[in-house]
Order: structure tokens, then C-alpha cells, then sequence
């Protein structure tokens, strides 16, 4: 056999192996495309069924996307016999080193993430967290915006208001308006509790039910003082707590009811 035919010989098995590998190769390409496009349109249902945010739901098939069409990739290198071990360290590297520059952005992204998907709260909802009360004004990835009782802005990192205690007013619906009013202990204390009532009855943004209630709450040091507890919807809140308080002084005043405050004694000195 001479030298041009197993030059021939050489060349045709070399094509025949790398030819098969890049057959292999596209094959997995068109099947792989194929199934991702398959598990987007799912991820997309099952989000969409969930109510998940919008701008949650395209970052998140985003992030699916990219991370599958890399593994496809990968996967193709291997099946022509490239290596991958090196692309495989780069991408953990990589990962490693933005990890550690952007922790407390991919803390706050985490918290977006879960507040998103669990919501504990939504737009238009009155909440307390970090020491903050306020209207929720928008929810986006890294952090969320409230509008305080001032009207001013409120800016909270999603990583802090996600591992700390949220308090939602609005998701029952009601709430319950704390009150308490103190008078003096010669004051009548059925007649007190009846005066009180009536203010709450006579209230349209109070309801009936949960009924509200007058109680004596505590024996203070110069007065006896009346927990005063309306149920109203969250919307009036405001409404039934200035409303009352001031109803309350002039039901009171008007029934000969002392409210005790501070007198202060002028001692005039003898000359």
C-alpha cells in the first residue's frame, strides 16, 4: 500500500469521526432548542397561573433561558470532544468573583424574589417594616417604595424588608382603632362607659361588627382610664381615630365628665 493511500485512508477516518461528532452536534443542538422553547412555554403557564409579577416573570425565564442554552452548549463542546472542563472552572470563577462584588445587591435581589413570589403584601397596601409605616407604592427587584403618612417616599432593600417582621394592615380588610380615654375617679363609671358607647354608635364609619367595646383598662395615678375599641375598614382608620377623639372630648364635656390634666398652683410668696 503505498503513501497516498493511507494518506486517503487517514483523512477519510478523520472525517468520518468528526463528521459523526458534528452530526451528533447539531442534532443536539435542534433537540435541545426544541426542549428548552417546550420548558419556557411551561415556565411561562405555571408563572402566569401563580400570578406571578410581571417583571418577575421575564427575568426569571430570562435567567432560564440563558442558564439552559449554556448547559446546550457546553454539552455540544463535549459531544465534538473539546473539553469543558476549563469552561466549566471560568463560569465558577466568574460566579465566585460578581458573588462576592454584588453580595448585598444579590441579597436585596433575593429578598425581591421571594417577596414576588409569596407576597405578603402588594401595591396599595398599608405596611409597617424596618421602623417604617407606609402605603406601598411599587415593588421592584432590589428594593420596594412606600408613600408615608407625610407623603414622602420611602425606599427599603428588599434583602432587609424580607427577613424582618412585616406588619400589613390592609389584607383582612378591618382594623381595630385603639383608643384610651382617662377621667377622674369621681367620675361615674357605667355612665362614662355609656357616654363613650355612643359616640362609637353614633360614628357611621364604625361597624357593628366586630362590635365595639368600652372597658376600664387601668386604675392610673390621677384617672381612671377607658380602652376604646371601634372596628372600622382599613380605608377609615385615620377617619375613626381623629372622629372619636374628638367626639369623645366634647361627649364627655357635654355630660359634666372631668378629663384630669396637670393644674399648675401659683404660691404667692409673703413679702
Amino acid at each position: 500500500m503505498d503513501l497516498k493511500n493511507i494518506e486517503t485512508e487517514k483523512w477519510i477516518l478523520l472525517a468520518t469521526e468528526y463528521g459523526m461528532k458534528l452530526i451528533g452536534a447539531i442534532i443536539i443542538w435542534f433537540f435541545g432548542a426544541w426542549f428548552i422553547k417546550k420548558i419556557l412555554q411551561a415556565s411561562r403557564r405555571v408563572m402566569a397561573k401563580s400570578n406571578y409579577e410581571l417583571s418577575l416573570q421575564k427575568f426569571l425565564i430570562n435567567l432560564l433561558n440563558w442558564s439552559l442554552k449554556a448547559l446546550l452548549i457546553i454539552t455540544m463542546l463535549g459531544t465534538l470532544g473539546i473539553s469543558t472542563t476549563s469552561f466549566a472552572a471560568v463560569i465558577a470563577a466568574a460566579g465566585l468573583a460578581i458573588g462576592l462584588a454584588l453580595q448585598g445587591s444579590l441579597a436585596n435581589f433575593a429578598g425581591g424574589v421571594l417577596i414576588m413570589i409569596f407576597k405578603p403584601f402588594k401595591i396599595g397596601d398599608l405596611i409597617e417594616a424596618q421602623g417604617e409605616l407606609g402605603t406601598v407604592k411599587q415593588i421592584e427587584i432590589f428594593t420596594t417604595k412606600l408613600i408615608g403618612l407625610s407623603n414622602k417616599e420611602i425606599i427599603i432593600p428588599n434583602g432587609a424588608l424580607s427577613n424582618g417582621n412585616i406588619i400589613n394592615y390592609t389584607t383582612e380588610g378591618t382594623r381595630r382603632v385603639d383608643l384610651v380615654f382617662g377621667v377622674a375617679y369621681e367620675a361615674d363609671i357605667k355612665k362614662t362607659k355609656e357616654v363613650l358607647m355612643a359616640v362609637l354608635k353614633n360614628n357611621p364609619k364604625v361597624l357593628e361588627t366586630p362590635e365595639p367595646s368600652v372597658n376600664v383598662l387601668a386604675l392610673a395615678d390621677s384617672s381612671v382610664n377607658f380602652a376604646v375599641r371601634p372596628w372600622c375598614k382599613s380605608e377609615h382608620y385615620w377617619a375613626v381615630y381623629f372622629e372619636v377623639t374628638e367626639n369623645a372630648k366634647e361627649a364627655l364635656d357635654a355630660a359634666g365628665i372631668e378629663i384630669p390634666y396637670p393644674h399648675q398652683v401659683e404660691i404667692q410668696k409673703q413679702a
